[in-house]
C-alpha cells in the first residue's frame, strides 16, 4: 500500500468519526473519490494492518495505533501550513500545499520545521529578518537591516542577487 494513500485514508476517517462517531463506507468512498469497492478493499486492509475496525455496511473506526496515525498527520499538517504562513504563503494555499506535503517530509525535517514555527511563535512580533524575507519576496530585493551593521560576519544580503551590497545595487 501506498504511505500517502494509507494516511489520506486515515485523515478522512478521522474527520468522518469525529463529526458522526463512524466513518460510512460511502463517505469515505466520496471524500477519497473512489468506488465504494475500492472503499471497502483499502479498508480491508487498514483493518488487516491495526489501523481501523471495519465492519460492513456499518463503516470503520480507527483503532488506538490509527488514531496515533491521525493526530501525528494533523500535527505534521499544522507545523507545514504554520510554516508557509510565517514566510507569507496565504492561509488557504498553505492548507491546500500542506495537505500534499505533509505525506512526503521525513521525521527529522518535520521535527526540525515544528521547533521552527515553535521559535517563531515565541516573539509578540514579526522577527526583523521575517519581515525582510517578505519584502524581499515583494520586491526582489534584500534590504540591509539595522542589524547589519553588528552582523555583517554573518549576514549573506551581499550574496542575495539585487541584495544592498551586491554588485548590481552598487552601479
Amino acid at each position: 500500500m501506498r504511505r500517502k494513500r494509507v494516511e489520506e485514508y486515515i485523515e478522512i476517517i478521522h474527520a468522518l468519526e469525529r463529526e458522526e462517531g463512524r466513518a460510512a463506507t460511502g463517505k469515505i468512498a466520496t471524500e477519497m473519490g473512489v468506488k465504494p469497492s475500492s472503499a471497502t478493499e483499502m479498508l480491508q486492509k487498514l483493518q488487516n494492518e491495526g489501523l481501523l475496525h471495519y465492519e460492513s455496511y456499518a463503516g470503520a473506526t480507527l483503532t488506538d495505533s490509527g488514531r496515533r496515525l491521525a493526530l501525528e498527520l494533523e500535527g505534521k499538517h499544522r507545523a507545514i501550513a504554520d510554516f508557509l504562513e510565517i514566510i507569507g504563503v496565504d492561509r488557504s494555499s498553505a492548507e491546500r500545499d500542506a495537505c500534499q506535503m505533509e505525506h512526503h517530509v521525513g521525521r527529522e525535517t518535520m521535527e526540525r520545521l515544528k521547533k521552527f514555527v515553535q521559535f517563531a511563535g515565541l516573539s509578540s512580533s514579526q522577527p526583523i529578518w521575517i519581515e525582510n524575507f517578505k519584502r524581499y519576496c515583494e520586491t526582489g530585493r534584500a534590504e540591509e537591516c539595522d542589524l547589519c551593521d553588528r552582523c555583517t560576519s554573518r549576514c549573506d544580503a551581499a550574496k542575495v542577487p539585487n541584495g544592498p551590497k551586491s554588485e548590481s545595487a552598487r552601479e
